[in-house]
């Protein structure tokens, strides 16, 4: 909005910005041309565009040099937003990427819920995956950071803290502790009710973390990532888990009554019937009430794609297919879990309203929906009269 705001002021509507910060993804070959699109249509309606995020690595002296965008930094630079904002000139500051972010997030604007990183970086090497390279080795924040910055977003309102990273089980290996300690520091802290993870990888849940699954603060829903449940397949993806340790697993956690979800890929290269029968079988005999699954997409410069070579693409329709097929037996399985848990108690964080229905989830990272004209935002209300549909569990006032 020319001459009517500040530099950093920010515009929750882009079309009033004079600048747009793109916080870019670089996980697929797909993701960077989402960004270019973007970006192009942000030039063609006369914005000043700076790029950072990840795509700022593999795309952003390119787009810089091709008058694309204005400026380029790296997310170790964020700090100095304001005077990149500011500078008039074409940049290029990526910064180290070897380092972790510097400051810390004390509010999250409409959220109802806070998320602390806690770590960045992968040690891993994934044949399908990118991110290692452009986000470095795994490093961890310091104890004392995450615990003030916990601290100072309970003292403004929040009560549940999603803890998040490139790979946040390898909290600590650099520095000499791990994620459960962590853990057990932060539910210390007055104000935290709930606690939710992202992603773990299955040979992350060791001892430590065990020590953890009975606490009351511990969202009992983990999402641990498969990517796959083929051991075939597993090894082409050069991941770590085994397909039978990881039942195991996870029909333990089960038994511990957690929900579970994963992430999946179908149609990466090498997927064939053979070795899609075998991962079916495997499938179906694990306790999985969430997933998060997508079909293979070609990412430049990683060993997977090296594959398309050897092995030629999966076709379209078969792999939607098989998409389709675990997608369905996961909502099954999510909606007997709900029935079993018919008779618990519901502990709902809510956090927005669409139509006449409040919405949020509970302990077990189910959807739950209730109909009510009090302003709900951010309260946890204990929820036991409900019923099941296949959308959600809805509460009765």
């Amino acid at each position: 909005m020319k001459n009517s705001i500040n530099f950093d002021e920010i515009c929750n509507d882009e079309s009033l910005a004079d600048t747009i910060v793109v916080n870019s993804c670089t996980v697929t070959n797909g993701a960077d041309s989402d960004v270019r699109t973007y970006i192009s249509r942000m030039k063609r309606a006369g914005k000043r565009v700076l790029l950072t995020g990840c795509g700022a690595v593999f795309k952003g002296k390119e787009l810089l040099d091709d008058g694309k965008v204005d400026g380029v930094f790296g997310m170790s630079r964020k700090l100095e937003i304001s005077d990149f904002l500011k500078n008039s000139t074409k940049f290029y500051e990526f910064g180290d990427s070897s380092t972790t972010e510097k400051g810390s997030v004390t509010n999250f604007s409409n959220h109802s819920k806070a998320f602390l990183k806690i770590q960045e970086g992968c040690n891993f090497k994934c044949s399908y995956c990118i991110i290692p390279h452009v986000r470095g080795i795994a490093r961890s924040e310091s104890e004392e950071k995450l615990l003030n910055e916990a601290k100072n977003l309970v003292e403004n309102g929040f009560c549940e803290i999603v803890l998040t990273g490139t790979n946040i089980g390898s909290y600590g290996s650099d520095s000499g502790t791990n994620l459960g300690e962590l853990l057990k520091k932060l539910s210390l802290i007055k104000g935290i009710k709930r606690i939710r993870l992202g992603s773990l990888e299955p040979s992350q849940i060791d001892d430590s973390f065990r020590e953890i699954l009975k606490e009351s603060w511990l969202e009992r829903h983990l999402h641990i990532a498969l990517q796959h449940t083929s051991q075939k397949m597993l090894s082409l993806m050069r991941r770590r888990n085994t397909a039978i340790k990881d039942i195991e697993l996870f029909c333990e956690l089960s038994d511990m009554g957690f929900a579970l979800g994963t992430d999946f890929i179908v149609g990466h290269p090498g997927e064939s019937d053979e070795i899609w029968s075998e991962a079916l079988s495997n499938f179906k005999k694990f306790p999985l009430t969430h997933i998060h699954a997508f079909i293979y997409s070609k990412r430049d410069g990683t060993r997977s794609a090296e594959l398309l070579k050897e092995f030629g693409e999966i076709n379209g329709k078969i792999s939607k297919q098989r998409l389709k097929e675990i997608q369905n037996i996961v909502n099954l399985n999510n909606l007997e879990f709900r029935k079993k848990l018919y008779n618990e108690p519901l502990n709902v964080l809510f956090e927005q309203k669409n139509g006449e229905f409040w919405s949020g989830f509970d302990q077990f990272y189910n959807r739950v929906y209730l109909k009510s004209d009090q302003d709900l935002r951010n309260k946890f209300i204990e929820v036991r009269d409900y019923e099941i549909k296949d959308s959600g569990n809805f509460a009765k006032a």
